[in-house]
């Protein structure tokens, strides 16, 4: 049983691959996707982050997915205190049996700019668009017809299938847009608003001729609060909700839900020695813990899903693991101070 369940994830690796995004448990890092306008939300001028995700490995071959993505963050004078946003996100996704690989190179661009005189209050929109390759080693699938019936109802595999595929790599264009909204509540509290929408154009996308499958247009909607419960400690909430849509606007597919509640304490009160522990929810899928210790521009985050769908008793409730590695900065010394007065105070 166990053999034909390895081989039915497998062959479903393709199907998955088309059925959703990729996306890592600790979202809030790679905020490029979750909406374009996103990008610049954090102290300082200047991020990278990496991110390895490993999942699966209690049920199949693994489906590993790593991300690296960048920051520029610069004003442009074009009004006082507004900023231009230059970032990139690069994935990198291999899964299951057939080896099935989905890689991403995503150039993104946000201008942010002030609506106040008087408070921290910023309307920001975004752009996102690059080019997409999905791939797939069919040496790698054990296919129907390399079964032949045996003595006693037994099976021989044959040593390869008379499976046909007309292409087993395709490139396409995608796009996204975004507009956020990011504020400050009695100079003590931030928080942001975004809506995103990708796949404006709708690729089609398919490995045999007559057979495409089209990218449906996907709706999010972000929310990001931080609000401080002491001198040294915050409470920190990020959520995350996205619909697809078909031809007219009708919905379509599953949406879905990922939230997370977090808390961080400043141990020396310099902002500059800080953990983070929380817990994660990736709706009808998920319950991930997470830790993060950040040490001056350093930050290192760590979580593992808790599985809770349908495959958990496969699975055994092991999902996956992930880890973050950022890095942030600012670009001019000399405008430090103000520029952490005006930067949203998430995750430090």
């Amino acid at each position: 049983m166990k053999r034909y369940l390895l081989l039915f994830i497998g062959c479903l690796s393709s199907i998955a691959g088309y059925s959703q995004d990729v996306g890592f448990s600790q979202f809030y890092e790679q905020p490029l996707l979750r909406n374009p306008a996103l990008a610049g939300i954090f102290t300082g001028d200047l991020r990278f982050t990496a991110s390895y995700r490993n999942q699966w490995q209690s049920v199949t071959i693994p489906y590993r997915t790593f991300g690296l993505s960048s920051e520029v963050k610069m004003p442009i004078n074009i009004a006082n205190d507004d900023n231009l946003t230059i970032g990139l996100q690069l994935i990198r996704d291999v899964a299951g049996t057939s080896q099935f690989s989905t890689t991403q190179i995503l150039p993104a661009i946000n201008y942010s700019f002030p609506l106040s005189n008087v408070r921290n209050s910023y309307l920001s929109v975004g752009f996102m668009g690059g080019s997409m390759q999905q791939r797939f080693d069919p040496t790698k699938l054990v296919l129907n017809d390399q079964f032949v019936a045996g003595s006693n109802g037994s099976f021989s595999i044959l040593p390869s299938s008379r499976q046909v595929f007309n292409n087993t790599s395709v490139n396409y264009w995608d796009f996204s847009t975004g507009i956020s909204y990011n504020g400050v509540i009695k100079e003590e509290t931030d928080y942001y608003l975004g809506a995103g929408l990708f796949h404006l154009t709708k690729p089609k996308v398919g490995f045999y001729e007559g057979h495409t499958i089209t990218l449906n247009k996907k709706l999010a909607f972000n929310l990001g609060v931080s609000t401080p419960t002491s001198e040294t400690d915050r409470f920190i909430l990020y959520a995350d909700y996205f619909k697809q849509f078909g031809e007219q606007w009708k919905p379509v597919g599953i949406s879905s839900l990922q939230a997370g509640a977090m808390f961080s304490r400043d141990l020396w009160g310099d902002g500059e020695r800080i953990i983070t522990g929380g817990i994660l929810y990736r709706m009808n899928d998920a319950i991930i813990p997470i830790i993060q210790l950040q040490y001056s521009k350093f930050m290192m985050g760590i979580s593992y899903d808790i599985n809770i769908d349908k495959l958990a008793a496969a699975a055994q409730h092991r999902g996956g693991f992930e880890l973050i590695l950022s890095y942030r900065d600012f670009l001019n010394r000399n405008q430090t101070e103000r520029r952490q007065a005006l930067c949203p105070r998430f995750n430090r």
